[in-house]
């Protein structure tokens, strides 16, 4: 979809929505909308010019945010603050994000502005806590402080497309996919063309480590590369690289969003709810191992919640990196089974600021496919921070 503008993305799943809620645009108080690189195409105010291309009135509002890769789940967030307060009663929250726009220049730029800034405060924690890119160098320590081997993440990466094969073979995306068309009218995409459902143990293992080729690329302006930044705050650690495309996530174009309102919204519009928000909250940690925080993220909405993990029926934990969820589930102690049941962002691919949205959306497709009651959505965020989200379905609710 690399021909398309983000503006065309956006409107499709804006589109989909209005049509069918039967929504009248002339009501939506605000679109909260998430975008990570709001560079070229994808400058401005992507949710405002989104609404506008998909024909939606002009009393429909609209903001962007970023939190990186967690903007999908913030931008949900926000919104539901908006209603809980008593601000506003319908609210669209979601994102896009067009990865075929990113330049390696425009990360470059992003990633020694950080470091110019750190060494123009004098601040040397500032300057090596914001690593310029090559996250995967970070989930490559973490994979070797916690004890992970390369195996053990290679047959996650398996699993993520297995199960994505079979969610989408027995049809659990097709309420949630919205078909994208060029701009005279003929279709551009009906489907996902990330996953690699041939995917095995064994083909993974002939895979080079993918992130010790970036580390020169990666450097700060002085030469320093990701690793040696990691080693200058953790210089006990003895590591090497396990991560490649099998195991990381897929770069990949998407856009999602979902319609928020509030009892009042729902009445005026003769809407019949889904789910409801029960907690949403942020977390931060390492900055320079910029993956750690979905854990206390987790823990952190879980206590908001009044739940334990063994409450939580779908757990939604991005595979930004294979360590990154198979961390969470150890240190959480989550059944296997309960966690990206449909396929995850090694097996779907992972358009950073639509994610979380896409995220939020699976899961309460999930919850109604299996009959389940709550769902906990989180992701890691680059600086060393993560969102998550507890949603509960309605008619569990009614029901207990």
């Amino acid at each position: 979809m690399a021909h398309l503008h983000p503006q065309d993305l956006g409107a499709a799943v804006l589109r989909a929505l209005r049509d069918r809620n039967d929504l009248d645009t002339s009501r939506v108080d605000d679109i909260v909308w998430s975008c990570s690189q709001q560079r070229g195409k994808q400058g401005g105010d992507l949710g405002r010019l989104s609404a506008l291309w998909a024909g939606y009135d002009v009393k429909a509002s609209g903001v962007t945010l970023d939190r990186f890769c967690g903007g999908g789940i913030t931008s949900v967030g926000f919104a539901a603050g908006q209603i809980m307060a008593g601000f506003e009663d319908v609210l669209i929250a979601g994102g896009t994000e067009m990865m075929s726009h990113h330049a390696e220049a425009d990360s470059w730029e992003q990633g020694t502005e950080f470091a110019r800034l750190g060494r123009a405060r004098g601040n040397e924690e500032l300057y090596r806590d914001h690593p310029i890119s090559a996250v995967g160098v970070a989930a490559d320590a973490i994979a070797a402080m916690e004890g992970i081997t390369r195996a053990e993440l290679e047959a996650l990466g398996v699993d993520s497309q297995r199960k994505a094969k079979l969610a989408r073979d027995d049809g659990r995306f097709e309420r949630s996919i919205v078909p994208v068309s060029n701009r005279n009218g003929s279709l551009a995409l009906a489907h996902d063309e990330y996953p690699r459902p041939d995917t095995t143990l064994e083909s993974l293992a002939q895979l080079r480590p993918a992130f010790v080729a970036m580390e020169q690329v990666a450097a700060a302006t002085d030469g320093t590369t990701m690793r040696q930044m990691i080693e200058r705050k953790y210089p006990q650690l003895e590591w090497e690289p396990v991560h490649h495309v099998g195991t990381s996530s897929g770069v990949v174009d998407g856009s999602a969003a979902l319609l928020l309102a509030s009892e009042q919204g729902l009445k005026d519009n003769g809407w019949k709810p889904r789910a409801r928000i029960v907690t949403a909250v942020n977390a931060g940690d390492c900055p320079t191992l910029i993956l750690n925080a979905p854990v206390p993220a987790a823990r952190k909405a879980l206590a908001r919640a009044g739940l334990g993990v063994e409450d939580i029926d779908v757990w939604e934990i991005n595979e930004a990196f294979a360590v990154v969820t198979e961390k969470a589930i150890r240190d959480l102690g989550i059944d296997r089974a309960k966690v990206n049941i449909n396929g995850g962002a090694i097996a779907l691919g992972h358009p950073i600021g639509a994610t979380g949205s896409i995220l939020i959306g699976t899961a309460l497709d999930e919850l109604e496919r299996s009959g389940g009651r709550y769902a906990l959505i989180t992701m890691c965020a680059f600086g060393g921070m993560a969102p998550a989200i507890i949603i509960e379905r309605v008619d569990a609710a009614v029901h207990s």
